[in-house]
C-alpha cells in the first residue's frame, strides 16, 4: 500500500500565501505523476496541477502565475505553493500520486485532504 501525508492546509487572508506538502510512503517502486486537486462545496474535484517525473507541470488556468508545483524525488515529496491566494482558492486540496509498486504494479492513490481556507 502506498500512503500520502498531506500537510499546510490552514486559515489565511485574501492575498496570502500558504505552501502545501505530500509526503509518499509505502510499497513504492518509481513514481510517475504527482499532482494537487481541489473540491469546494457543492463542486466537483478539479485538477489544480501536475507535476510528471520530467519535471513537466500543468496548471488549471486559475491558478496560473498564482502557484507553483515541485517536487523532491529523493523524498517522495510535492509541494504546492500558493500566493495571492483568492477566496475562491477556498477548498479541500488533495494529494495525487501515480507510480508503481515493488511488484512492478501501477498504483494511483489520494491523500486524505487538506482544508485551505482564504478569507477577506
Amino acid at each position: 500500500q502506498v500512503q500520502l501525508v498531506e500537510s499546510g492546509g490552514d486559515l489565511v487572508q485574501a492575498g496570502g500565501s500558504l505552501k502545501l506538502s505530500c509526503a509518499a510512503s509505502g510499497n513504492i517502486f518509481s513514481i510517475n505523476a504527482m499532482g494537487w486537486f481541489r473540491q469546494a462545496p457543492g463542486k466537483q474535484r478539479e485538477l489544480v496541477a501536475r507535476i510528471t517525473s520530467g519535471g513537466n507541470t500543468d496548471y488549471a488556468d486559475s491558478v496560473k502565475g498564482r502557484f507553483t508545483i515541485s517536487r523532491d524525488n529523493a523524498k517522495k515529496t510535492v509541494y504546492l505553493q500558493m500566493n495571492s491566494l483568492q477566496l475562491e482558492d477556498t477548498a479541500v486540496y488533495y494529494c495525487n500520486v501515480e507510480g508503481r509498486n515493488t511488484w512492478y504494479r501501477t498504483f494511483n492513490s489520494w491523500g486524505q485532504g487538506t482544508q485551505v481556507t482564504v478569507s477577506s
